[in-house]
């Protein structure tokens, strides 16, 4: 081999190992960069899983939350059904009541509801055509209990059963559907408020 076939060989010899070095080194970077970006991508995909983690979460939650609420509301809506249902019975109750039985009520309504001042006190029509002889005197002895005075009017209000007192042009509506109204408007409140205080 003549001097310059072996210096050709040399830098040949010198430029396939120089070839080989780059190449494995190449190599290496594209594995590293290769393991980096398979790190980054798994690190995003435990990020996303963890998002849509918690949006299911929250999600659920709210479902939750919602049907809760709407179970609430129905038992509301149930039970407020049954007092009307309720109310409404001993509506009917009350008006049917014997005229005897009638009016010992009405006694003892005046007893609660009579003021100390004077006033009059009004009936429906076929009360003051039912009313019991002597019953007058017992409105004004329950008025005398209280320290006022009522005076029975002749003329009707259109009311089905109780009464409607009048205290100087003020009316205190004490007819059987006003008080079944208050006390059912009283007895929701109370159950809104019971309720809100459990939840």
């Amino acid at each position: 081999m003549t001097g310059l076939e072996k210096i050709v060989s040399q830098i040949l010899d010198d430029a396939g190992k120089e070839a080989s070095e780059i190449t494995a080194k190449a190599q290496k970077e594209a594995q590293a960069i290769l393991a980096e970006s398979n790190e980054a991508c798994r690190r995003l995909e435990e990020e996303n899983r963890k998002k849509l983690d918690e949006k299911r979460q929250v999600y659920m939650e709210r479902i939750q939350s919602s049907a809760e609420l709407k179970k609430r509301q129905a038992v509301l809506l149930a039970k407020q059904q049954v007092i009307a249902e309720m109310l409404e019975k001993a509506y009917q109750s009350l008006l049917e009541k014997e005229d005897g039985e009638y009016f010992e009520l009405i006694k003892k309504m005046l007893d609660k509801f009579t003021l100390a001042k004077s006033g009059e006190i009004y009936f429906s029509k076929r009360d003051l055509s039912r009313m019991p002889s002597g019953f007058e005197a017992d409105i004004k002895k329950a008025a005398e209990k209280k320290g006022g005075e009522l005076t029975l009017s002749h003329e009707s209000k259109d009311i089905d059963g109780g009464f409607i007192l009048v205290y100087g042009g003020v009316e205190e509506n004490c007819s059987f559907k006003a008080l079944l109204s208050a006390r059912k408007m009283n007895f929701l409140i109370k159950f809104i408020v019971c309720c809100s205080h459990n939840v």
